[in-house]
């Protein structure tokens, strides 16, 4: 069956007429504006970003990056944190006295040591070592930042990491009675930031040159002794002189006495001689052994 014709019920509506090869209302010059973008926002611009720029990207993403990893977290802040409680609350004799202040005075310098190597070298050799493993680094070393940028930036990262942990570590060696001399903090933060530069340096040196097996057990393995030579300087009152300054000689010794001394109002230049020493010898070989594959 075939319908009849009939009528449109509406009229058609009433256009300019735009006869072939003319250009259409909206793309001619004066025209009404149909794109909410102004022209030239999506032009490209082929040159590669300034050094501070690309400083911030790369020390942004490895902060994050830190911050995303439970494992990292775990080491980072739960065993410094679970160390300090423990070693304030247990009946323990010190130098300083046996009460929770003495306890706290004693071991909140050890503890923010124990911070500083966590984060700064166990954590960024593992990371690094498996970064380099799975390519990672290598798609970055492809990137115009320069090697020392990447260094730069995961040793800023972890800076601001680190200073998280002192808060912290702080704030709970402050509730045991732990009181620091108030000059000595602004001293203290100095060298926290000079044993981050140095652990951190000898971490990307560690987790740049090997392979990712061997990094994971020669970082732990490291980290045990760092520990082992840094409670060294704590007990010097039970060891030999030699023993005590041997100890200062490495970075978690170095470290533990400059910041037990900066608590106390004093100023530690041999601890603190020894940390640059590190950093500088760490950073140079970062630079001239690191691998990114």
């Amino acid at each position: 069956m075939v319908r009849g014709a009939r009528r449109a019920h509406h009229r058609p509506t009433r256009r300019h007429p735009q006869p072939r090869g003319r250009i259409p209302i909206v793309d001619r010059p004066g025209g009404p504006l149909v794109n909410r973008f102004a022209p030239g926002v999506f032009t490209p611009r082929p040159k590669a970003a300034s050094l501070p720029q690309m400083l911030a990207a790369q020390s942004r993403l490895e902060f994050v990056l830190l911050l995303r990893n439970g494992e990292q977290l775990l080491l980072t802040m739960f065993i410094p944190i679970t160390l300090l409680v423990g070693l304030c609350l247990l009946p323990l004799d010190t130098s300083l006295g046996s009460d929770s202040a003495a306890r706290a005075t004693t071991f909140v310098p050890a503890i923010l040591t124990v911070a500083v190597m966590s984060t700064a070298f166990t954590g960024q050799a593992i990371a690094v070592g498996f970064d380099r493993r799975y390519g990672a680094l290598k798609r970055l070393g492809a990137t115009p930042i320069p090697r020392w940028g990447i260094i730069a930036g995961k040793s800023i990262a972890v800076t601001a990491v680190v200073i998280l942990q002192s808060l912290i570590v702080g704030a709970i060696g402050l509730v045991f009675g732990w009181r620091p001399d108030v000059a000595g903090l602004l001293l203290g933060a100095v060298i926290i930031a000079l044993g981050t530069a140095a652990f951190a340096a000898l971490g990307l040196l560690l987790g740049g040159t090997l392979k990712a097996e061997v990094v994971l057990a020669l970082a732990n393995l490291i980290w045990f002794v760092l520990l082992g030579i840094g409670s060294l300087v704590v007990l010097s009152s039970s060891i030999p002189n030699w023993v005590h300054w041997a100890a200062r000689c490495s970075p978690s010794g170095a470290l533990t006495e400059a910041l037990s001394r900066a608590a106390a109002g004093s100023f530690d230049a041999f601890g603190v001689v020894v940390l640059a020493v590190w950093a500088i010898v760490g950073a140079a070989g970062a630079v001239r052994w690191f691998k990114f594959s």
